[in-house]
């Protein structure tokens, strides 16, 4: 496994995130650049990634492609993606909801939407045309797909080749039971959907054990009460060895400084190299 995250701190252009880059460690990270930045800024941050033996393991969309003219973003960022050799495009579902863009609503559950959703991902793969890249859907707590089951069935009514897995198993952690059963959700999680992974977020997960009703946190690695050691062992058991873990949703380079000395020292307890 290759152990990376978003590259975080104050940076204006390509040399000085290259500096960041080096401090940080990473050996993967998320792309730095999207479809609508200069070529030539792009290409550099490419260059930097190859002399530096980094994979960038995904590049985002992060827009509601169900609504607006959002679509076409996602498909010239599938396009850049399969240009550059990315394997990931990542994106979520998207939500008919008026509150956000990745808002819950109870419209996300609807046959409707569901069919609405396979026919957003084929068009996008359809238009793109990828020959090297996946457009990939990360899981959320309240939208499709919201576990390896449902992320199963979707693939099969896509039904494109180029539709693929990108994993954020603590996203799925949205009940009590698969809290408190994690490491088995987990290992279901890889079992299942580890053919179509291209790229996998890592965090941890916290719940008040004594507090009704159930509300469950998103925080980093080593400040949740997943066993990381064993989840690690999880994920090298199911990955290639150059599949990314990207630690994800800090804000500062000091957080991701820390969960990234946390896994290693993790993957150190569990005889793991990443």
């Amino acid at each position: 496994m290759i152990l990376g995250g978003t590259v975080t701190g104050n940076y204006s252009n390509p040399k000085e995130w290259e500096a960041l880059l080096l401090k940080s460690h990473f050996k993967a990270v998320t792309a730095p650049f999207t479809c609508l930045d200069p070529i030539d800024q792009i290409n550099e941050y490419v260059e930097i990634t190859k002399r530096h033996k980094v994979k960038i393991s995904e590049i985002g969309v992060w827009t509601n492609i169900l609504s607006g003219d959002n679509l076409s973003y996602a498909v010239k960022q599938l396009q850049l993606a399969d240009q550059l050799g990315i394997e990931c495009c990542v994106n979520i579902a998207g939500t008919k909801s008026d509150l956000s863009w990745d808002a819950a609503d109870k419209s996300n559950y609807t046959e409707e939407n569901y069919r609405d959703i396979v026919k957003s991902i084929q068009t996008v793969i359809d238009t793109a045309s990828p020959t090297r890249a996946f457009y990939t859907i990360e899981p959320m707590p309240w939208m499709i797909p919201d576990g390896p089951d449902v992320y199963l069935k979707l693939i099969e009514d896509v039904d494109r080749e180029r539709f693929a897995v990108h994993m954020d198993f603590v996203n799925m952690i949205h009940s009590p039971r698969r809290f408190l059963m994690a490491e088995a959700f987990i290992e279901e999680c890889f079992a299942k959907l580890s053919p179509y992974i291209k790229s996998t977020h890592i965090k941890d997960s916290k719940m008040d054990l004594t507090k009704y009703t159930t509300h469950i946190d998103e925080c980093p690695p080593g400040k949740g009460d997943l066993d990381y050691p064993k989840i690690l062992a999880i994920l090298d058991k199911y990955l290639p060895k150059d599949g990314a873990i990207l630690l994800e949703h800090m804000t500062t380079f000091e957080e991701y400084d820390s969960a990234f000395r946390y896994v290693e020292e993790c993957a150190k307890t569990a005889g793991l190299e990443v």
